[in-house]
């Protein structure tokens, strides 16, 4: 077979990140590499248009925003960890990290574990 005639790998979720704004994509990057540790076994893909990890049904999702970054573990996860999210604006469902601020990555790594054991079926 010849493998010029194959149609490229791609990585959805690199391809994401390299088309945001050069000063997002090392936040988004770290993101991803938070919830990548957190959750190995998760499939990776887009869905509904931003990076997803996935295993058995969407456990969580990231997104790029002017000013923040939205990290989406659903509305139980919100309310699991509300009290260290108080630095953060939420909303059902969301996390918004102002880009101006640090990343919680530990946190990120922690509400993605959560999200493993009470989203996966």
């Amino acid at each position: 077979m010849d493998t010029a005639a194959l149609p490229p790998i791609t990585d959805p979720i690199g391809d994401y990140i390299a088309l945001q704004p050069a000063d997002m994509q090392s936040r988004l990057y770290a993101v991803h590499q938070a919830i990548k540790s957190a959750l190995p076994e998760a499939t990776e893909k887009m869905a509904y248009g931003i990076p997803t990890f996935w295993q058995g049904r969407n456990l969580i999702h990231f997104a790029a925003f002017t000013r923040h970054i939205g990290i989406y573990p659903g509305s139980k996860a919100i309310e699991a960890f509300k009290d260290s999210l108080t630095a953060y604006k939420t909303s059902k469902g969301t996390i918004q990290i102002p880009n101006d601020s640090p990343l919680p990555l530990d946190l990120i790594r922690e509400i993605a574990l959560w999200s493993k054991d009470h989203n996966a079926r």
